[in-house]
């Protein structure tokens, strides 16, 4: 009898020791997951913490993770939100998904990329380029302004993401947040009377650029520096240039409020705002842009937004843009 209390007491404790030394983090991504998966590994590898991730899909991009997260407020299975931009970070505020963390790192970010009670923090931006096939036409060709994109000139030359989601709808609101309603609403409807092409992602418009099925694809930087990598006949653009500038769009990271695993999510959180960590994503195939303090300038004129305030577009230019763009 005593024999067998010993053993299930050994079991027990084994069980208890196994459990206590596994410890995991829970992160969900709206990243490329040929960009951020590489990242997780190494912080796996670095920590010995397991992570089990969540990667976006590229049709609804961060819209679906976003939902997904607001779903799961009363019961988080998430410990950590990594999300290509800040706007819909900016929704889950308001739903009271985020708990504030600030990590060590948070006084290396400007305060234009982070929010002032540490619910957020941005790193790592992209930025919103047009990319054009060299064979089809040359940057002297192109208009001063995406603006111009409207003129018969342009008629069925040009390719977009469908703009409900990603980062195509925070540039759509981010117009809104520049040069009003009536002149974006404007925009819009022009762009769909001159047959844009609507696709479904940035990678896809990148595609249709590379195949020259269209001279002219508004896509982000990691996107189009993939095709610049593979030695594809493209050149990538910042646009309005002498006018309202390219839009910047940063990562942010958040603590989900409630989160399983809190330590270990502020683990992958400081070591996602590591420098290291943004020295890898400028360096590797996503040649992301630094934004922490002291980094070099991103070489062009990044257009004036607040991001809280585009975050306020950002229902009214859906609705619009499922009239205008519905498929």
């Amino acid at each position: 009898m005593k024999y067998w209390r010993i053993l299930l007491l050994i079991v027990l404790a084994g069980g208890l020791a196994t459990s206590a030394s596994a410890e995991e983090v829970v992160v969900y991504t709206s990243v490329d997951r040929m960009f951020s998966e590489p990242i997780l590994q190494k912080f796996e590898k670095d920590t010995g913490i397991k992570v089990l991730a969540m990667y976006d899909v590229e049709a609804s991009k961060t819209v679906g993770l976003v939902n997904r997260l607001i779903a799961e407020k009363r019961r988080p299975r998430a410990d950590v939100f990594w999300n290509s931009e800040v706007i819909r970070t900016i929704q889950l505020l308001k739903e009271d998904v985020l708990t504030p963390y600030k990590s060590v790192y948070y006084d290396d970010f400007p305060t234009t990329f982070k929010d002032k009670d540490g619910y957020w923090t941005g790193f790592a931006g992209r930025a919103r380029v047009l990319l054009i096939n060299a064979t089809m036409i040359q940057e002297r060709d192109l208009p001063p302004s995406i603006l111009d994109f409207t003129k018969p000139e342009w008629k069925g030359k040009v390719t977009i993401a469908y703009p409900l989601f990603g980062t195509t709808a925070m540039h759509v609101a981010a117009l809104y947040d520049y040069i009003g309603t009536e002149k974006t609403e404007a925009y819009l409807k022009g762009l769909a009377a001159n047959d844009v092409l609507v696709v479904d992602g940035n990678s896809v418009t990148r595609d249709l650029v590379v195949q020259g099925k269209v001279p002219v694809g508004f896509t982000d930087t990691d996107d189009a520096q993939v095709a610049i990598d593979k030695g594809d006949p493209v050149q990538m653009i910042f646009p309005d240039s002498t006018g309202m500038g390219t839009l910047l769009i940063p990562n942010t990271v958040m603590m989900i409020k409630g989160a399983p695993h809190p330590e270990t999510g502020k683990k992958l959180i400081d070591y996602l705002l590591s420098p290291e960590t943004e020295k890898a994503l400028q360096e590797g195939e996503s040649a992301q842009i630094p934004l922490r303090k002291g980094s070099s300038p991103p070489g062009f004129k990044a257009m004036e937004v607040d991001y809280a305030k585009v975050a306020g577009y950002l229902e009214p230019s859906a609705k619009l843009c499922q009239e205008i763009f519905m498929r």
